[in-house]
Parts: C-alpha cells; sequence; structure tokens
C-alpha cells in the first residue's frame, strides 16, 4: 500500500484560522491573514476543533494517491461520501499480471496461505481465459476477486478527514483500512501538524467507547454515563 499526498490547499492552516476569524471581524480574509501570527493561528485552530464549531475546516482540502489496496478496502472507503473519488476501472484496464492483498490473518497460517494463493491463481486464469475467449474485459472482471489490487485519487476536506479518522482509525476498524488512515494521517500531519493532531479516534475526544464493544481504550458509553 503506498499513500501519497499530492496536492493540498496552500496554508491549509492559515486557511481555515482567517475563516474562523472573518466571521467576528470587520476586515477582508485577506488582510486577516496577513495579520495572523502562528501563536494565534495555533489558539483559533484549537478554539475550532474544542468547541466543534468545524464548518471552516472544509476550507482545507488534501487530494491523496492511494495505490494497492485491495477492492475490499475501496468499498469501504467510498461509503464516505463527503469526498471525491477517481478509480481505476476494471472495466477498461485489463490485467495481465494482477497484485492481490494478502490479509495477516492468512499469511500467518501456511494452509490458509495455500488454500487463498490457489484460489486467487484459479480466479485470474479464468479471468485470462474469459478475455482470450474475447469476453469483454467489464465482463470478464466478474470473476476477479476482492482481494484485486486498486488505484484511486481521494479529496477530502479537513472536517471529512476528522470524522473518518474518528471511525477508521479505532483499533478495531477493519485493519487494511485502518492502516490506509494511519498513513493518511502522517501524510496530513507533515503538512498540517495541528489538523493532524485532531485526525483521531472519537473515544480519545468522547472519554468513551460509543460502540457496542469497546478495543480497551476508553469504557463503554454505559460504563461511564450509566
Amino acid at each position: 500500500m503506498r499513500v501519497s499526498l499530492v496536492r493540498y490547499t496552500p496554508d491549509p492552516e492559515l486557511t481555515v484560522a482567517s475563516a474562523a476569524r472573518l466571521c467576528y471581524s470587520e476586515i477582508s480574509a485577506i488582510e486577516i491573514a496577513e495579520k495572523l501570527s502562528e501563536s494565534q493561528v495555533d489558539r483559533l485552530l484549537q478554539q475550532v476543533i474544542a468547541s466543534g464549531h468545524h464548518s471552516v475546516l472544509e476550507h482545507a482540502s488534501f487530494t491523496f494517491a492511494i495505490d494497492g489496496i485491495s477492492r475490499a478496502a475501496s468499498h469501504q472507503l467510498v461509503r464516505h461520501r463527503l469526498a471525491s473519488y477517481s478509480q481505476q476501472s476494471q472495466r477498461w484496464v485489463r490485467y495481465r499480471s494482477p497484485e492481490f492483498v494478502c490479509p495477516p490473518t492468512i499469511i500467518a497460517d501456511a494452509e490458509a496461505r495455500k488454500l487463498f494463493d490457489q484460489a486467487l491463481q484459479t480466479a485470474f486464469e479464468r479471468y485470462l481465459k474469459l478475455l482470450e475467449a474475447g469476453v469483454p474485459a467489464e465482463d470478464a472482471r466478474y470473476v476477479l476477486p476482492n482481494a484485486t489490487t486498486t488505484r484511486l485519487v481521494m479529496t477530502m476536506n479537513a472536517r471529512e478527514l476528522m470524522h473518518t479518522c474518528s471511525i477508521r482509525l479505532c483499533l478495531r476498524a477493519q485493519w487494511e483500512i485502518r492502516e490506509m488512515f494511519q498513513r493518511i494521517k502522517e501524510e496530513v500531519n507533515a503538512v498540517a501538524p495541528r489538523i493532524g493532531a485532531a485526525l483521531q479516534i472519537k473515544c480519545i475526544k468522547l472519554g468513551y467507547c460509543d460502540e457496542k464493544e469497546t478495543c480497551g481504550i476508553r469504557p463503554l458509553k454505559e460504563d461511564v454515563i450509566g
């Protein structure tokens, strides 16, 4: 898996801070940005994140190139609808030597790995034979497994990143998408550390877990609130 931040809003944290200050200012956002110090940007972002007034975070967006995730993971990812996605098409791209993602639980079990590899090999051989028989790629792809890797470009604003990370960084999230968002967090943190610090699982801020089961980082909601 490879996650690369390829584009983002210039000065994303200053952009957010300026938008937040504008709501209570008589001067323009440009003038505000010119006057804000680093400490003021830091304080404004802390206030925005702590207050829950997150709409101004939408002014900062981040575009990622994501390669080598499984179709199983990409199907989970696109459930987060407040984002833009462009994905490699199995309809138009013919796979000659596809790669597959193997879950750690299968890697750790020799017999399971053997069964897994055999199933993938059989599926891919059938895919190639269907193509050779003249079946269009858009139909031959039906035999390809969820483990088949894919590539995509994703654009998300900081507010949606906060929401998505609050769910997908959870230790009980599916392992592959959790790893993906750990890498996304690292990429954001490199260019916008204040925003990156806000990308955390929701139980950290809530003080409790509001799911049916807890990973142990925080107690269940009913055990805290009753």
